[in-house]
């Protein structure tokens, strides 16, 4: 049963765009390594930019200046 974790700053996917990825993922493992959808789990969390850090500082400090 693959278990496939996808991490994205919540900065606004939209419920189209995770489905879209839940499927794409799930076809993927499915033509490359020949996986089970119906045992394939795959889970999107979104992490606050406060919470994620490039290079010593936050996504969200990042934004404000443009990087």
């Amino acid at each position: 049963m693959p278990y496939v974790n996808i991490r994205i700053t919540r900065e606004g996917a939209t419920n189209e765009q995770k489905a879209a990825l839940i499927q794409g993922v799930t076809q993927l493992l499915v033509d490359i390594l020949g996986k089970n959808p119906a045992t394939t789990v795959v889970t999107i969390d979104e992490v606050d930019t406060d919470n994620w850090g490039v290079g010593g500082e936050t996504i969200t400090a990042r934004r404000k200046r443009g990087a």
